[in-house]
C-alpha cells in the first residue's frame, strides 16, 4: 500500500489561509486526513503553519492541487509517497 502525504507550509497564515482553504475545498474529495499545526500560547500565535494531508486520487488531480497551492504567495507544498 502506498501512502500519499501532502505537506503545505504557509508563512503568512493571516493573509493566505483563506486562499489555501478555498483550494483545499476544491479538492476536498481527494483529502482523506487533514492536520493543521502552528505555534500557539497565551501570549503568542504564530503567523506560519504546517498542514499535513493524506490524499488519494488520480495523479493529474493531485498535481493540479499542488500547482494551485504553489501559486499562492508565501506557500510551499510538496507530495511525499511512501
Amino acid at each position: 500500500m502506498t501512502y500519499k502525504v501532502v505537506l503545505i507550509k504557509i508563512d503568512h497564515r493571516s493573509t493566505e489561509a483563506a486562499v489555501v482553504q478555498d483550494i483545499l475545498t476544491q479538492y476536498g474529495c481527494n483529502i482523506k486526513v487533514r492536520l493543521g499545526l502552528h505555534e500557539v500560547s497565551k501570549e503568542f500565535c504564530a503567523n506560519d503553519g504546517l498542514i499535513v494531508l493524506e490524499v488519494e486520487g488520480k495523479q493529474d488531480e493531485l498535481s493540479a492541487m499542488l500547482t494551485a497551492l504553489k501559486a499562492v504567495n508565501y506557500v510551499q507544498a510538496q507530495i511525499v509517497e511512501m
